[in-house]
């Protein structure tokens, strides 16, 4: 589970005609704090790559956009992949299975976010 705001408008592809998926980078900030021997410890952002399928998809390609605060709830899955320069890499994403937009930049899209039909 986690909550943050969106960092960029999500992308959406459409692997079939009426089947999307959804990309969200999503940022969630550890607060600044000061250890008992005095250490100032800085305000840092985590980033996030969450996915979402079918129709929590098209409910973020209508309802989501960058600036809004978001709780996402899902599973977490690393993937490893190369590159086009033949390097390995890896990466984790949060598949996610629940979203519920918090507070949007954009009220009417806010107040228009009906997830009834949703599954």
């Amino acid at each position: 589970m986690l909550i943050g705001n969106v960092g960029k408008d999500p992308e959406i592809r459409y692997i079939a005609p009426d089947e999307a998926v959804a990309t969200i980078v999503l940022a969630t900030t550890n607060r600044a704090y000061t250890m008992k021997d005095g250490t100032q410890v800085p305000e840092r952002a985590e980033w996030h790559t969450v996915i979402l399928w079918k129709a929590w998809a098209k409910y973020v390609e209508q309802y989501i956009h960058k600036g809004d605060k978001i709780f996402v709830e899902g599973e977490l899955h690393n993937r490893s992949f190369t590159d086009r320069n033949g390097l390995s890499r890896s990466r984790a994403e949060i598949w996610a299975e629940k979203i519920e937009l918090l507070q949007s930049k954009n009220p009417s899209s806010f107040a228009a976010s009906d997830k009834s039909d949703i599954k």
